[in-house]
This record gives structure tokens, C-alpha cells and sequence, in this order.
């Protein structure tokens, strides 16, 4: 099979390698001619679809790779995400690999979250990426769950919202680890429930919040602060019937925030799961005096 776009590159033996731009149209084409009809990951698919979408689809040394006879060996889920996105991109294509590479073929370990941070100097990466997913989250789809392939959140995403406030996520992410040890919630939630509340709220007394919910002492039967001090501990334990996701635990957190920040409507507190048709409960905001 032959591209005609630039002069081609060309190593040892017969493999050659060229940019292309891939339409929706010739990558379908490509995928006619694959040598193993794979079974899609439509996660997979779906999360790449979102980064051509977003316009963050970088060109990389991964592509799209073809054997000596033209057949296709690798590349089925980039090819259907352009397809699916209606969108071209451009890519290296390769030409001329011997058929017997591709069992090696993506076995690579993917790059994570927390290794995109690690350039940044950052500290307590995973927990660090795993907080701005999740904040990420509650910003865009804070009434779905917070799993599956809808849920995916790239990193490049993770990267820019940490790079707009290093500061802010650096904090909730060291608050978050102190405040977990003394909160049902895990210190991921801890520190999405700490970043989204003080975010809206910068005119807040969050230190008050904080040594209160640290602490527990001195606190009046009705304060909020001690009502999710109390909710038990092992509901978010693995394998705990009672345990509680991530989305709860942060709708809790916010629960507590709202009614301390509300003290009236202290007496209709529950820091209980969402209820089925529930909504997230969005943080009160106290903004300084102009």
C-alpha cells in the first residue's frame, strides 16, 4: 500500500514511516484492512474520541502501523475514535513491520495521571491526581457516577486544571491527607470536598472548619463539624457493605460544610448516601465584601 505525501523515511530492511493526516475516510479505509479483527474497548475508544474533540490530540510516536503485505497490526482504536469524533488527525503511519511484532504490540504500560504530574515537582502524586480528577468530576457531570468509561477525565486534562491553581490543589491535597485521619471520608475526598468548598467560599473561616473537624473539641452536640466526625469510619472501607463511593463521600463532606456555613439548617442535616434521583449538593459561597 502506498501514501503519497511526503518522501518517505527510510531505516534498515523495508519499513518506512510517514506523517499523515487521517480522515474519517481513510480510517476506515485502514481499518478494511486489518490482519486481526480485535474486539474494540469501547471505553477505550470513547476517551480518545474525547481528546480529538477537546482538540488535545498530540502527534506521537504512536500511530498507526501496517505489515509488509499492507494488512493492518496496529492502531483499531485511534482509527475508530476518528471515526467517531468526524474529525482528522495527523499521525505517523508505518509501513513494512514483519508480521510476527504484533504480539508485542501495546504491551506497554499506559502513562498515568500521576506520572504526567511528575515533571511538575509535585508531591503525593497519585493522591494529587486522583483530587483533580474528581474535582474535574464534580465541575462537569457532579449528578452521574463517578466510574465507568463516561467518567474518564484524561491527562492532559489533570495537567492544565493543575497548572491554573497549583496552589489550591497543592493545599487541599496536604488538608486532605490530615483531615482523613480523622473523617470517615478518604483523603481524596477529603481534599475534593476541601478544594470545591474553599474555592467558592475564600471569604470563609477555614481554619475554623478545619481544627474543628482535626480536633473535635469544644464542639456544641448541634455543630456540623462534629456530626461527620461521627459518621463511622469503615462505610468507606473495601468491602464493607456499608461502604460508600466517592461521590457520597464528597456529598457528605458538602453536606456538613453547608449546614456549619447555614447553622439554621443545622436540624435538617443527614450525612447519609445520595438518595436515588438526589442531586450533589453544590457548596455555599462567601465571597469578600467589594
Amino acid at each position: 500500500m502506498t501514501i503519497a505525501i511526503a518522501e518517505p523515511e527510510e531505516p534498515e530492511g523495508n519499513l518506512v514511516w510517514r506523517i499523515v493526516k487521517v480522515t474519517p475516510e481513510l480510517a476506515d479505509t485502514f481499518l478494511s484492512r486489518a490482519s486481526v479483527n480485535r474486539r474494540l474497548n469501547m471505553g477505550h475508544v470513547k476517551a480518545l474520541t474525547e481528546t480529538i474533540l477537546r482538540g488535545e490530540w498530540k502527534l506521537t510516536h504512536q500511530g498507526i502501523a501496517f505489515d509488509k503485505t499492507g494488512a493492518l497490526l496496529d492502531g483499531q482504536h485511534r482509527l475508530q475514535a476518528i471515526i467517531e469524533a468526524n474529525t482528522p488527525v495527523e499521525m505517523i503511519v508505518f509501513e513494512g513491520l514483519p508480521k510476527d511484532v504484533f504480539p508485542v504490540l501495546d504491551t506497554g504500560k499506559r502513562r498515568s495521571a500521576a506520572d504526567t504530574l511528575l515533571s511538575t515537582g509535585a508531591k503525593y502524586l497519585p493522591l494529587l491526581s486522583s483530587t483533580i480528577r474528581h474535582v474535574i468530576l464534580f465541575k462537569t457531570m457532579p449528578n452521574e457516577p463517578w466510574s465507568g468509561a463516561r467518567a474518564h477525565v484524561s491527562n492532559d486534562q489533570i495537567l492544565a486544571a493543575y497548572n491554573e491553581d497549583r496552589d489550591g490543589y497543592g493545599e487541599a491535597v496536604t488538608i486532605g491527607r490530615e483531615l482523613s485521619k480523622h473523617l470517615f471520608a478518604s483523603p481524596t475526598a477529603a481534599a475534593v470536598g476541601y478544594f470545591v468548598t474553599h474555592e467558592v467560599a475564600p471569604a470563609a473561616n477555614i481554619e475554623e472548619w478545619t481544627s474543628g473537624l482535626k480536633s473535635g473539641a469544644s464542639l456544641d452536640p448541634g455543630d456540623a463539624r462534629l456530626a461527620l466526625r461521627e459518621v463511622p469510619k469503615d462505610t468507606q472501607r473495601r468491602g464493607s457493605k456499608r461502604r460508600i463511593d466517592m461521590r457520597d463521600q464528597v456529598a457528605i463532606y458538602i453536606k456538613a460544610w453547608n449546614a456549619w456555613m447555614e447553622p439554621e439548617r443545622a436540624d435538617e442535616l443527614r450525612l447519609r448516601r445520595l438518595r436515588k434521583g438526589e442531586k450533589m449538593p453544590m457548596p455555599v459561597e462567601v465571597k469578600f465584601n467589594r
